[in-house]
């Protein structure tokens, strides 16, 4: 008859993904400190390589990786926090929709609209977090679709802001707001009123 072992608690990525899931950021602060005590790195600045290490290979049982989890649960604070991680990958590709964090944002936020409360209010916030953090709205899952093309089409704003961040990329930062312009003082050059 085989021992049974005496429970060790639960593992680090244990721990990270049911932070993600329940947008528990204090229990997500404990588990980084406790990579900062037990693993110092070089630089006090840096956060220990164990710790980036974990952040960016821990998976769920379908192969969601904690941004998946994060995003997919609509944790908005948990992910403010994750993005603040130095080194974290923010476009890992999980294993079964080859989705990107961003994909499963759209897909959770498609599913706020179908819940009891209705409507989308507050939830492209989690969109406009990932795309802030550099997420890639151009990148295509194994179906082949972006973020963009996911979208509930009776949500207009989040179709508006997704394709307004991929032409953000496609044009390398060139892009002039005119409603910023406008702000400032005016929409024409100088040389127009000459």
């Amino acid at each position: 008859m085989a021992k049974l072992r005496k429970p060790q608690g639960a593992t680090p990525r244990e721990l990270l993904l049911e932070a993600c899931r329940r947008n528990n950021t204090s229990l997500l602060a404990d588990l980084i400190a406790s990579f900062h005590n037990t693993h110092p790195s070089s630089s006090s600045a840096a956060p220990p390589r164990a710790l980036v290490d974990l952040l960016n290979t821990a998976r769920d049982a379908v192969g969601r990786h904690a941004l998946h989890v994060a995003a997919g649960c609509g944790s908005y604070e948990v992910l403010d926090v994750l993005l603040d991680q130095e080194g974290l990958e923010v476009d890992p590709v999980d294993r079964m929709e080859g989705d990107t964090p961003l994909h499963s944002a759209v897909r959770w936020i498609n599913g706020v609209s179908r819940g009891p409360e209705g409507g989308w209010a507050g939830a492209g916030a989690v969109v406009e977090l990932l795309v802030d953090a550099g997420a890639d709205p151009r990148a295509r899952n194994k179906a082949r679709l972006k973020p963009v093309e996911l979208v509930d089409p009776r949500n207009e704003g989040l179709r508006a802001f997704l394709q307004k961040a991929e032409f953000a990329v496609l044009a390398g930062g060139d892009m002039v707001d005119r409603d910023a312009e406008e702000e400032v003082g005016g929409g024409g050059s100088a040389s127009d009123s000459e």
